[in-house]
């Protein structure tokens, strides 16, 4: 399955040294996870001492690492080379679930000689 490579994808409209030459319109990533019994209760021993939450940054990272990867495969099944617009959105489904969505704009792009 083909991938967009990770250093083609930007937030940026453009890709700075590439002209696009066709859009090929919205593409996302779409993973909805919810937290394990035993990580709810890390969670909540942490939050006694404060600070950094890590056993849920690190979930949110997994989350937003795996909808990224379906993004590219996405853009890549639609046959682009780069993703321009790329933004993340989080929305709870229901408590303790929630969906990580990846997504942006799929073109096909030159490098400017």
């Amino acid at each position: 399955m083909p991938l967009v490579d990770a250093s083609m994808v930007t937030s940026a409209l453009e890709l700075p040294g590439y002209r696009i030459v066709r859009n090929l319109g919205i593409v996302r990533g779409i993973v909805v996870r919810s937290r394990s019994l035993i990580g709810n209760l890390g969670a909540a021993l942490q939050t006694i001492v404060g600070g950094n939450i890590t056993i849920l940054t690190n979930l949110c990272e997994k989350t937003r690492e795996d909808s990224f990867e379906l993004l590219l495969q996405h853009a890549g099944q639609h046959g682009a080379n780069a993703v321009v617009g790329m933004r993340y959105d989080a929305t709870e489904v229901m408590q303790g679930v929630t969906e990580v969505l990846a997504y942006g704009t799929a073109v096909q792009v030159e490098r400017i000689s």
